[in-house]
Formats: C-alpha cells, structure tokens, sequence
C-alpha cells in the first residue's frame, strides 16, 4: 500500500513584507491548489503575518500547517528562522541572529545562499563562520538566477550533512508552492518533527524554477493592479 505524502514550501512570503502584497487570506485556497500541505511563511523581518495566518487556518479548522518563520536581514546577508515566537531585529550580526533564532528554540535555513545575484544572500565568509549552526539549507529556490546556484547549495549541504529544502520565495499568489519537499505525510508541529521529515529516506526536492526577470514583472504587476483597484475604489 502506498503510503499518503505532503509536499512543504519553507520559504515564502505574504503582505507583512515591504516588497509583497499577496493576501493572507489567499493561502488556504493556493496551498490546497498547489498541493501544499505545510507552508512556512517567512516574511521580511516580521513575523506578524505568519502569526495571524496560523491563528486563521487554526480557527476554520483547515489541514493546513503554517509555520512561523522569518527571513531576518542580518548585517551580511540574509537568514530564516523557523519555529519563532517573536520577531528578531534587523542589522544584527549572523551570529546573533542565529544565537537569537536558537534561543528561541527554532531553526536556522540558509536561503539562497549560493547566488551572487541575490543582492541580500548570505556572504561566503559569514556562511563558514555559522555553519556548524545551520540545521536546513534550501537546495531548491524557485527565483534563483541560475539553476546551477541551486546544485551548489545541495553540495554545500551534502559536505556539510546537512536536511535540503526547498522554497518557492514567492512573492505573488501565483508563485505560491511553486517549490517543495514532497516527504511522507506526518505532523510537523515542532523543529524536530520537521528535521525527521526532512530526514526521511521518501524525501524528495523539486520545484518549478522561474527566471527572475519574470518574476519581477509578475510582482510588478501585481503592485500596479493592487494600486489600480485601491485608486477605482477611492
């Protein structure tokens, strides 16, 4: 008998974010269309989106788990938390923001670390000086600028015996679950439970990779159509 899966999206953000509007209100529905099962919201140094999601998909009993995350600007690039409980400041060093993201019980995911396109990435020296302190390291971005950035992560991770992920950093409803782990179906209520899941042999990463060109243009669009629908409304 084939056992039921789940796919996860682990990096994704909402309108908490300066650069996105996407509604909360529109993960529910895009989740279930994608086939997401477990959705990290990791907004731009906030966490009150994510918040407020969990709390909603909570209170109409939806099956969707969301996980708080946080994609938090530290002085040499960017890091994401997941599991947090409150917001962690910008424009502290890496270590303290993986220092503060421990302390907070949760886990420590290099995004996009290996694109030097990605203007906030990670920087390579900051990476080594925290590395025996990452638990996830995203192999799979859906905005990467080249798919090779992506085979260098997985490498990066594999040296480094490490869980992969994979997040869509959707910015848009559109691109919502446009990347994923698809492990077997299990609860993912605590760090731990999600490092098992992670870890488990059924693994697999994929996604959809869009150019990011093109995805500026779909975020693009969604700001001058949000503005024409606020302006037809005043």
């Amino acid at each position: 008998m084939t056992k039921p899966k789940m796919r996860l999206d682990l990096h994704c953000h909402s309108e908490a974010s300066v650069d996105c509007i996407t509604p909360l209100a529109a993960f529910p529905a895009r989740c279930k269309e994608r086939g997401i099962r477990v959705q990290a919201i990791t907004d731009h140094n906030e966490v009150w989106g994510a918040q407020k999601l969990q709390s909603m998909v909570a209170e109409n009993g939806n099956d969707l788990t969301i996980i708080v995350g946080e994609e938090v600007s530290t002085r040499e690039g960017e890091i994401v938390g997941l599991y947090l409980q409150e917001k962690i400041p910008a424009g502290l060093s890496p270590e303290e923001t993986v220092a503060a993201i421990k302390a907070q019980g949760g886990l420590v995911l290099i995004p996009h670390g290996f694109d030097p396109m990605k203007r906030h990435r990670l920087s390579p020296e900051a990476l080594e000086r925290v590395a025996e302190s990452v638990d996830i390291v995203e192999i799979f971005n859906a905005r990467i600028s080249r798919l090779k950035w992506n085979a260098a992560a997985s490498a990066w991770a594999t040296t480094h015996g490490l869980p992969e992920s994979a997040g869509s950093d959707a910015h848009t409803v559109k691109d919502i679950g446009s990347a994923w782990v698809e492990t077997l179906l299990a609860p993912v209520d605590t760090p731990e439970q999600l490092l098992e899941a992670l870890n488990a042999t059924a693994s697999e990463v994929d996604g959809e990779w869009t150019h990011p060109a093109i995805a500026l243009a779909y975020k693009g669009y969604d700001f001058l159509r949000d503005r024409f629908r606020k302006l037809a409304g005043a």
